[in-house]
């Protein structure tokens, strides 16, 4: 089948604001396609070619946190956020916005990442704890929109921090934390929902298998 043709020519926009945009996208014949994009119209993924998509930066960071002290069971860090999309807090991972000042550093994600843990979590990277890029770049929901979140791990190999949400910025809103054993991830994975019966986000999955995989030691 024929790849639709989407050209920046003819991407209509129908809402802007400064946190959400919502584009008509029409291909070479015409048909019309709605999507949700935190991008200008110069910026969506929709009218980029192959070349371009390699080298997009995410729209967020999701961060896979692990809690792993020599000696004790490792545990998965994962925070409870109130998403007013779903009217309810889900059991999720620390994540945030790549801003503008993070994509001039080398390692946009990474410096996202060190701040969005610090002011979720309490927690501060430290020498000794490891923090890494697992993918640059995934696709959310890319049936409604462009949105993207790189992932990153974090390793704390050590136990002197203290869990704090008190650098939430706007309308973040935290009830809380949970420290996940492999055991209870395992739970959480077949059952499909938390300890309360709500469902989570596609990121709190890849995190709790990524958690069981093993891959961060």
């Amino acid at each position: 089948m024929e790849k639709p043709k989407i050209t920046k020519e003819h991407v209509k926009k129908l809402f802007d604001s400064k946190y959400v945009r919502v584009y008509d996208l029409f291909d070479s014949v015409g048909r019309p396609y709605y999507v949700a994009s935190r991008r200008d119209v110069e910026d969506i993924a929709a009218t980029k070619d192959y070349k371009e998509h390699q080298k997009m930066v995410a729209d967020g960071v999701s961060c896979f946190v692990v809690i792993a002290p020599k000696g004790a069971e490792h545990k998965l860090l994962l925070v409870r956020e109130f998403r007013y999309p779903t009217g309810q807090f889900l059991l999720g991972v620390p994540a945030g916005i790549i801003d503008p000042e993070d994509k001039q550093k080398e390692k946009p994600a990474v410096t996202a990442a060190i701040r969005e843990i610090k002011e979720e979590t309490g927690i501060t990277i430290k020498e000794g704890d490891s923090i890494e890029l697992i993918n640059p770049l995934v696709f959310s929901t890319p049936g409604l929109t462009d949105e993207s979140n790189a992932l990153v791990s974090a390793v704390i190999r050590r136990e002197d921090f203290e869990l704090s949400s008190a650098g939430a910025e706007g309308t973040e809103c935290f009830d809380g934390f949970e420290l996940l054993s492999k055991e209870d991830a395992r739970r959480i994975l077949k059952k499909g929902c938390d300890d309360n019966g709500i469902y989570f986000s596609a990121y709190t999955w890849m995190a709790m298998m990524w958690f069981l995989s093993g891959f961060y030691q």
